[in-house]
């Protein structure tokens, strides 16, 4: 099914995992598909309105949260999560045809892939120089147009196929379970539930005194809500200022979602709603009442009334 006119901007050149994971959702392949250099430049088009849709990295098993994705979303833009697609990771190690793991002397890839791979460099390639790229394509195509045999790119293998280039060390990431986990953004509008979903937040501290994190907390397990992750980021305000990104079992209109967002808004200085989106897990809980006029119940059913069926 196409979709006139609808673009997506992704993390590219083509060959990154990022586009692995996208071409994997067979209903996104209807829109017109454009790869970025960077994480950053993907938002800024969705938030000026030159893409329709993002899909973008957030996580990796080994190496955790992907910084320049979760701040945008935190800092910059506001922007909704509509899906997350998890992929498994295998890195290669990629190089001219005929160079062998002796000659390489220069290493290039994402930060993320570098440090995935932080165990098979150290034992095998303990003098090579490791840099930085935007991206393991990237740094595969960078390769292929230095023409040096003694550069090597830590890639997907796709990569090597696009850019010529031979894998000299398969499978070099240091754990088996390597996976990565991607966000699909939009400018507005929710998914509506689907029974087995996810909500991500941001709660802002007033400031930072014992207890405050306790007290955000104690609002999901009052309430027997699950939460599967919960991180600190800085807050940018000042050294050791903070504010937590919550993901938790169930989506905005279950009624003890609802609630506890609701308490949550009346307590903190600022919440930031970042999006429901499908998951594998089931929200449990009974819902609790509050007053229609309630500046808490305004806010909620505002983010609610954003809830739409399709792109």
């Amino acid at each position: 099914m196409g979709y006139p006119n609808k673009r997506l901007g992704f993390l590219g050149p083509e060959g990154t995992f990022t586009e692995e994971a996208l071409l994997s959702q067979k209903d996104l392949l209807g829109f017109e598909l454009i790869p970025f250099i960077t994480i950053d430049s993907v938002l800024d088009a969705l938030n000026s309105g030159a893409i329709d849709l993002g899909f973008v990295p957030i996580e990796n098993s080994i190496e955790g949260t992907v910084s320049a994705t979760i701040d945008s979303l935190v800092f910059d833009y506001d922007l909704t999560i509509v899906r997350e697609v998890i992929l498994d990771i295998h890195l290669q190690l990629l190089g001219l045809r005929g160079a062998t793991l002796s000659d390489i002397k220069e290493i290039w890839s994402y930060p993320h892939a570098l440090g995935q791979c932080r165990k098979f460099t150290a034992n095998n390639l303990p003098n090579a120089v490791t840099n930085a790229s935007t991206s393991t394509a990237e740094a595969a195509k960078m390769v292929a147009l230095k023409n040096d045999g003694a550069i090597g790119a830590i890639a997907p293998r796709v990569s090597g196929k696009i850019y010529d280039l031979s894998v000299i060390a398969e499978n070099i990431e240091d754990h088996k379970g390597n996976q990565t986990r991607f966000f699909l953004v939009q400018k507005d509008g929710i998914p509506p539930s689907t029974g087995h979903d996810k909500t991500a937040l941001v709660c802002f501290q007033l400031s930072d005194t014992p207890g405050s994190l306790f007290s955000i907390l104690a609002e999901f397990y009052a309430r027997t809500v699950n939460l599967i992750k919960l991180e600190s980021r800085p807050s940018k305000e000042g050294l050791g200022d903070y504010c937590f990104v919550i993901e938790l079992e169930g989506h905005v209109s279950d009624p003890i979602v609802t609630d506890a967002l609701m308490s949550l808004k009346r307590k903190l200085p600022e919440i930031k709603f970042l999006g429901s989106f499908p998951n594998m897990t089931d929200p449990k809980g009974l819902p609790l009442e509050s007053d229609a006029s309630d500046p808490s119940r305004i806010w909620i059913n505002k983010i609610i009334d954003r809830i739409q069926g399709s792109f």
